[in-house]
């Protein structure tokens, strides 16, 4: 089930945001699709957000 984002720019905790993520990736078995991958990586920004941090790139 698609989560959907907060209204006017509210931010949620990291900690739903992480939950979120954890859904994901169980229903998905471990593969995502390519549309679980779109919402992966807007969960992923999210959570920055929610934690104060920036996008971090793999090194």
């Amino acid at each position: 089930m698609p989560t959907t984002p907060c209204p006017s720019g509210s931010v949620r905790s990291a900690a739903v945001v992480n939950e979120d993520i954890r859904e994901l990736w169980q229903r998905s078995g471990g593969r995502l699709s390519p549309e679980d991958e779109e919402e992966y990586q807007r969960l992923l920004v999210e959570w920055a957000a929610a934690t104060g941090g920036g996008a971090r790139s793999a090194a």
